[in-house]
């Protein structure tokens, strides 16, 4: 009998975590951890970070430390509105990859609190009997997000990156 290693997508939403692990713990995400422990789940076969480019030099090390984990960092454009509202929203982006990736992977793991995603994931295990894993900040994840998902992880602990 062969072990088949299980292969797995990572997706992160880097806006939401960023606005959720600051709001919940005064901290940053560690992203280095997150690959870490799904890592010891199988192979990630594909990995990809979707942020907003605001163009500082700040941001653009931040995203050539997530290139060295091995992410495929996605940019978009961070447009201010003239009413002072800003649009850098990568919701359709994220879909689409899972829903692309689902077919060819045993595991979907999504680094998100969004709720929007909940229909997607019902999707992506009814479709493809791909489990899908969330990982997000405990009382900033959506609960219709943990529902959907085949297994919930807090982010805590090991995750967070204390100053």
């Amino acid at each position: 009998m062969r072990f088949q290693v299980k292969k797995i997508a990572l997706f992160a939403d880097v806006q939401n975590l960023y606005y959720t692990v600051r709001q919940a713990y005064g901290c940053h995400f560690n992203y280095t951890a997150l690959w870490s422990a799904v890592s010891r789940e199988g192979q990630i076969v594909e990995a990809v970070a979707y942020a907003i480019d605001r163009g500082d030099s700040k941001q653009q090390q931040f995203q050539q430390i997530l290139r060295n984990l091995g992410f495929d960092v996605r940019l978009k454009p961070f447009i201010q509105r003239s009413d002072g509202s800003a649009k850098g929203d990568w919701d359709v982006g994220i879909t689409l990859d899972v829903m692309d990736a689902a077919s060819r992977v045993d595991q979907v793991v999504l680094a998100s609190g969004d709720g929007d995603f909940d229909l997607l994931l019902e999707r992506v295990i009814q479709r493809h009997g791909t489990e899908a894993v969330v990982y997000g900040v405990p009382g900033l994840t959506a609960l219709s997000l943990i529902r959907a998902a085949t297994r919930y992880v807090p982010i805590e602990g090991a995750l967070l990156l204390k100053h």
